[in-house]
């Protein structure tokens, strides 16, 4: 399974790096964008998550809630979000059922077995994924035009 644009986004329920449980369903009303990523404190998930960071006030012209999402449990996420400065949530897949959901379970990337691909998806506020990138490499970082492009779309 995998969410495919024009598609019904699979729900999720994940805890945030604070310990609470975040829902998409409870987001309702507002755009989503689901930043999927390998893992906390690697330099080019850093790199990705502080570009998202200081893109909030496009972000926010578009009232999208974003969200990063990797396996790491919510103590690391919690330590990553606070060195990062990070203004958004970060949500722990550390059962890998969202992964396996949006279709970005890495089997194996260099020798880290079951973590999440490199993705991003945009989520409309009717729950309709409008955007979906999938990196097979790790190393590229999302096309964040096309996030804001979809964004602003949306209005």
């Amino acid at each position: 399974m995998s969410a495919d644009v024009g598609s019904k986004a699979p729900e999720f329920s994940l805890t945030n790096q604070d310990r609470e449980a975040v829902t998409l369903s409870g987001l309702k009303g507002k755009p989503v964008v689901l930043a999927f990523f390998p893992a906390a404190f690697s330099g080019v998930c850093t790199k990705e998550l502080c570009t998202f960071r200081d893109s909030m006030a496009q972000l926010g012209k578009a009232h999208a809630q974003v969200f990063g999402v990797s396996v790491d449990t919510f103590f690391t996420l919690k330590a990553f979000q606070d060195q990062q400065k990070l203004t958004f949530p970060l949500l722990s897949d550390f059962n890998k059922t969202a992964i396996r959901d949006y279709g970005v379970f890495n089997e194996d990337m260099i020798g880290l077995k079951g973590i999440a691909k490199r993705a991003t998806f945009v989520i409309d506020k009717g729950g309709i994924v409008r955007h979906r990138e999938v990196l097979e490499d790790a190393r590229n970082e999302p096309n964040y035009e096309a996030v804001f492009t979809t964004l602003e779309g949306l209005n």
